[in-house]
């Protein structure tokens, strides 16, 4: 679908994995795509490489010839650019608007959570392409076998992963959609975790009579909504043994975890899927698989298509990624930003590395996010044996000098029983991992923010 315009459309913060997907999408249909951002990185580089002009920093003169504006949430109301272009009249849209836009001739299989969506993006993903479907997709992370975050397909299907942090995942048009959980986060926009499942419940009922929406029974906020739900077009999975696609038999090993899904499926006869693999660890991991092969056999494609696309599944970019080893110590990299992913990731860890020494390395995002969910952070590291505390990172936030790391780190000991250093700088972790490690450690780094180059730096280092 190649689009004649002369609208310029300008990104603000382009360098946001969202805002990059759906600005690549828009130039490979024809439309004239530029954008600002503050800093560099491999976002900024990979839209280079198709042609897109990129700003660095946010100055009046970049949208000197611009007709549009598109911004993400996190796009402040002083910034320089969404001022000139209020004060000029020129159409400003949100990321999920524009995005709701772009898509709304597609038929979409969208996929909501607090946790996991970018995982079961991908999973989603790849089947549909080892089924020859050739989808759109717009993703929140770097799918290993694109080696990039969004794709132009040629047919009617496109795979998104919705973004809830500001309520705009409401605009976008379903044909299928997944739940994988409902938790405690964006509540600055929400204010409350019920407005939260309000949305949520707005969400799938938006789904059409000949569509489904496929929602993990096992999450408690689920349950709640599927009790409020005025439609009843919906498929359950999990573990909870009134699922529709009911997982069992789960084996794990060091690189792989295999499983069963019992089908119970109204006016269909009940039958065991056996011997289902993918290359991921934990049981979060096993759900968002599982969640993908809901929606596979919904829209009929073939199990021995399913399997050998799970099988051969490459993974995503910071979901457990092996970044380097040194001296039989391995250094894993993570997204994980909130508790509940902590535990389900360490949880993942632990279950096949039974005896081995755990260090996490956690760079906590937001200092708003840990003050809403200090007790829970706490509570989160009980699966390994040791805590790195670096520091805070913004993610635009005002730095608060005032924050007491001592006082949380003793919050971490006494609710996890691990033992924590705080350190103060990437110098720090490094000099941390020459004086402390020893043999056979598995250092799992997390966070949202810039612990991720942290460790790659290190890597050329140590």
């Amino acid at each position: 679908m190649k689009i004649t315009s002369n609208e310029v459309i300008h990104f603000v913060g382009i360098g946001g994995i969202g805002m990059s997907g759906l600005a690549q999408i828009m130039h490979n249909m024809g439309f004239i795509v530029q954008g600002s951002d503050l800093s560099q990185s491999k976002n900024i580089d990979r839209l280079r490489k198709f042609g897109i002009k990129i700003f660095i920093g946010h100055k009046k003169k970049n949208i000197k010839k611009v007709t549009m504006l598109v911004i993400s949430s996190a796009i402040k109301k002083n910034n320089v650019e969404y001022l000139l272009a209020k004060k000029k009249k020129i159409p400003i849209h949100k990321r999920g608007k524009m995005l709701a836009n772009i898509i709304s001739l597609k038929k979409n299989i969208v996929i909501s959570g607090s946790h996991g969506k970018t995982t079961t993006t991908s999973l989603i993903s790849n089947i549909l392409f080892a089924a020859k479907l050739d989808p759109t997709i717009i993703n929140g992370g770097i799918i290993n076998f694109l080696k990039n975050s969004a794709k132009l397909g040629k047919s009617d299907w496109c795979v998104v992963e919705s973004d809830e942090s500001d309520g705009s995942f409401l605009k976008i048009p379903v044909t299928y959609s997944v739940v994988t959980n409902i938790d405690k986060e964006h509540l600055d926009f929400y204010k409350k975790l019920a407005v939260l499942q309000k949305y949520f419940q707005l969400f799938v009922e938006k789904t059409p009579s000949l569509g489904k929406s496929i929602i993990c029974k096992d999450d408690y906020n689920n349950k709640l909504l599927i009790k409020n739900l005025k439609i009843n077009n919906y498929l359950t999975y999990g573990f909870d043994k009134n699922s529709n696609f009911q997982i069992n038999n789960v084996r794990k090993k060091i690189n792989n975890s295999s499983f069963n899904i019992k089908l119970n499926l109204v006016g269909k006869i009940k039958k065991n899927l056996k011997n289902l693999q993918i290359p991921l660890l934990g049981n979060h991991n096993i759900k968002n698989a599982t969640a993908a092969v809901a929606v596979a056999l919904s829209l009929g494609i073939k199990i021995n298509i399913i399997k050998n696309a799970l099988k051969n599944f490459e993974g995503v970019q910071r979901r457990f990624n092996k970044i380097f080893s040194y001296k039989k110590i391995d250094f894993y990299d993570d997204y994980a930003h909130h508790p509940t992913e902590i535990h389900s990731l360490l949880d993942g860890i632990r279950s096949v590395h039974r005896s081995r020494k755990i260090i996490s390395v956690f760079q906590p995002h937001r200092f708003s996010r840990v003050r809403l969910l200090k007790k829970e952070f706490a509570k989160a590291f009980k699966l390994c044996d040791e805590v790195v505390l670096c520091p805070v990172y913004p993610a635009g936030e005002k730095i608060n000098k005032y924050f007491d790391y001592h006082s949380f780190g003793k919050l971490i000991v006494k609710k996890s029983n691990v033992t924590v250093a705080i350190l103060k700088s990437e110098n720090d972790l490094l000099n941390y991992f020459k004086k402390n490690l020893f043999d056979n450690e598995l250092v799992v780094c997390m966070g949202a923010g810039s612990i991720s180059s942290w460790i790659k730096s290190i890597s050329k280092k140590l």
